[in-house]
């Protein structure tokens, strides 16, 4: 099956998340950032990042990290190249952009974090424990994954919200979960567990960072 791709909602998702969710949604990017970065130079994944609002928080904490930018999206892969050269300019030549899904990923590519913003939510839990078992392959016994995503609804509200979410991006972007997949199960699977996690409003939004216990 075709990948989900924000082709056709691409220069309006920022605005839209801005205007429902206000800042929640960068702000829990951020602290992800900055709690889950290896230190030093890593080698890290960045997939399905989108437009790339947080590639400058990115650079400012670990300028001499290695990144890969992966997104399906090409027109949200443009609009994050062009961010870069605007806003970065020399100081992003450590950013390599790459248009595709973990399925690109090639065989030797190994990294030491692996960040996934708003991503896992968008697949029914099988398709979710395929993408996970992809990228697996491609890390080690060490390496951070930095996840942010909306959790379980414990409201009406919530629940209705996420039903919209998954209604608009079910017709707009080829998403084809209908329901929040059980991501710290699905984490679990793969031997990781959180080592740091923080909520937003009302448990709406949540930030983690995963790994290797012990």
């Amino acid at each position: 099956m075709p990948a989900p791709n924000f082709d056709r909602v691409a220069r309006f998702y920022d605005p839209l998340a801005q205007l429902v969710f206000g800042g929640t949604l960068l702000q829990a990017q951020r602290q992800a950032l900055a709690e889950g970065l290896p230190a030093g130079a890593p080698r890290v994944l960045f997939i399905g990042g989108g437009t790339g609002q947080v590639l400058p928080d990115l650079v400012a904490l670990r300028p001499m990290a290695e990144v890969l930018y992966l997104e399906a999206s090409a027109n949200m892969l443009a609009q994050a190249q062009a961010l870069v050269r605007e806003q970065l300019n020399s100081a992003g030549r450590r950013i390599s952009f790459r248009h595709g899904t973990e399925t690109s990923l090639r065989a030797n590519e190994q990294f030491d974090a692996v960040i996934a913003f708003f991503l896992f939510d968008l697949f029914p839990e099988a398709e979710l424990a395929a993408m996970l078992n992809q990228l697996r392959r491609h890390t080690h016994a060490g390496t951070q994954w930095l996840v942010a995503e909306f959790a379980p609804p414990s409201r009406w509200w919530q629940r209705c919200l996420h039903g919209l979410m998954y209604f608009f991006f079910g017709l707009t972007a080829n998403v084809r979960g209908r329901r929040l997949p059980n991501i710290a199960a699905a984490m679990a699977t793969l031997g990781l567990a959180p080592r740091w996690q923080r909520h937003w409003r009302g448990g709406l939004v949540e930030a983690s960072v995963y790994g290797t216990p012990g």
